[in-house]
């Protein structure tokens, strides 16, 4: 695994050191043209210091005092013409060097590498200085070094520096980790609060919603699997109860009866686990279908049709509003929970109002033109207005309610609606219940 630490570090040295070296170009660049323009000077101030007259071929009287150029360096050549083109002086020999002069500066190339030559005209005679080029840039090199040098020993003290700005930068890291090495698989409590750097505040910000959101779902499972025993507590109690009177039946008839009880006990079973069920699937971060494209129009006329027998069996009048805007109404959602939905509606409604009672379904447009409401309205005893905010809790319900039911239909009801973005509102029928399912436009 590639350390952060080391992967900085290394990059930081990488531009540290590709820094230097620009910097080190730059400064030679600078310093040649310097020494350049100063030997350039140097060799017309010496072409300049020689008398105008040479009569007899003998060095010049400055030539080897210390401290000029020809002193400075061995390979510095002069030669002297006088008139006629005869040689009255030559440092030493260059045979490469050209044996006439053109005056002013000139660069000439030989075997020994580039020479930079001045001439200038003395009365009578002729002077030319010739100097290395290579002189000139040990010059410059030697110039840049020394500026560089003082940077190359720090090198060291700056990799040192930038490793202990690097670790002490990433210490949050390292301290977030330990933390949360430290604990156990139960322990989900924020991470503690503490200044952090702007880069790694993101980080342990994220870290805690991550630990919020897991506690949330934790405390959902947790409290499904508690609601869950106790609803189902009770009905395994009662089958039990009639399984016993089944085994004691003196009779047929007495025997037939408590397996009609006892399958009856069965079906409200089944019917609370199907409950439990679709329950657990509507819980926050549970696997949610892709929703598409709903009519509900359609769905409405399906579920009253599937209810319309248990409806005739309780002598209750179900039917679809046909008066209601026909207008296609569709939704994204999912089918088969939007059909939950209105069928725990309808159940809802059936078992609370009484033989000869009237439920009816409505699909409409809401009152902005844009969302469209499932409507379920009944002429039962409804729920009183203190109330209609507790019957949507699990397995809440009213004094009045009769036995058989869960408690568990309308937690269900409100649950898809959130997963839809719809809102479940519960009105005064006159008599009556009337709820009504707003989708968003």
């Amino acid at each position: 695994m590639r350390s952060i630490q080391r992967t900085l570090l290394a990059w930081l040295a990488a531009g540290l050191v590709a820094g230097i070296a620009i910097a080190t170009a730059l400064i030679y660049g600078q310093a040649r043209q310097e020494a350049n323009a100063l030997f350039d000077y140097q060799m017309k101030q010496m072409a300049a210091a020689l008398p105008s007259q040479f009569p007899n071929p003998v060095a010049p009287p400055f030539i080897g005092a210390p401290g000029d150029l020809a002193h400075a360096d061995e390979d510095v050549v002069i030669h002297i013409w006088d008139g006629s083109g005869r040689s009255l002086y030559l440092s030493h020999s260059h045979p490469e060097l050209p044996a006439r002069a053109e005056l002013g500066f000139s660069n000439v190339t030989t075997q020994q590498g580039e020479w930079r030559l001045y001439s200038m005209q003395l009365g009578p005679a002729v002077v030319q200085i010739a100097q290395p080029m290579s002189a000139r840039r040990t010059l410059a090199a030697r110039m840049a070094l020394r500026t560089v040098a003082p940077l190359l020993l720090l090198l060291p003290l700056l990799g040192w520096l930038v490793w202990m700005a690097v670790g002490r930068g990433l210490r949050p890291l390292r301290e977030i980790a330990t933390e949360v090495r430290a604990r156990d698989a139960n322990t989900l409590a924020p991470l503690a609060v503490r200044p952090m750097p702007d880069e790694i505040a993101p980080l342990s910000a994220a870290l805690n919603q991550l630990l919020a959101r897991l506690s949330h779902a934790i405390d959902t499972q947790r409290a499904f699997v508690a609601d869950a025993a106790h609803a189902l507590r009770t009905p395994l109690t009662a089958l039990q109860l009639q399984a016993q009177l089944v085994e004691r039946a003196d009779d047929g008839a007495a025997r037939d009866e408590a397996i009609a009880k006892l399958r009856q006990g069965l079906e409200r079973l089944t019917h609370l686990v199907t409950q439990l069920l679709t329950l657990a699937r509507q819980e926050p971060g549970a696997a949610v279908p892709p929703h598409e494209p709903v009519e509900l129009h359609q769905m409405a006329a399906a579920v009253v049709a599937e209810m319309a027998q248990a409806a005739l069996d309780r002598d209750i009048d179900l039917g679809l509003d046909g008066s209601a805007d026909a207008t296609p109404a569709v939704v994204r959602g999912d089918a088969d929970a939007l059909r939950i939905l209105l069928t725990n509606l309808l159940d809802n409604a059936l078992a609370y109002i009484p033989a000869g009672g009237r439920i009816d379904v409505a699909v409409r447009r809401g009152a902005d033109g844009r969302s469209v409401e499932l409507v379920v309205s009944d002429n039962g005893p409804g729920i009183p207005a203190e109330e209609r905010a507790r019957v949507f809790d699990r397995f809440y319900r009213v004094a009045d309610a009769p036995t058989g039911g869960s408690g568990l239909g309308l937690a269900i009801v409100a649950e898809i609606a959130q997963s839809h973005g719809a809102r479940v509102v519960l009105e005064d029928a006159g008599p009556g219940l009337r709820v009504r399912v707003v989708f968003p436009a």
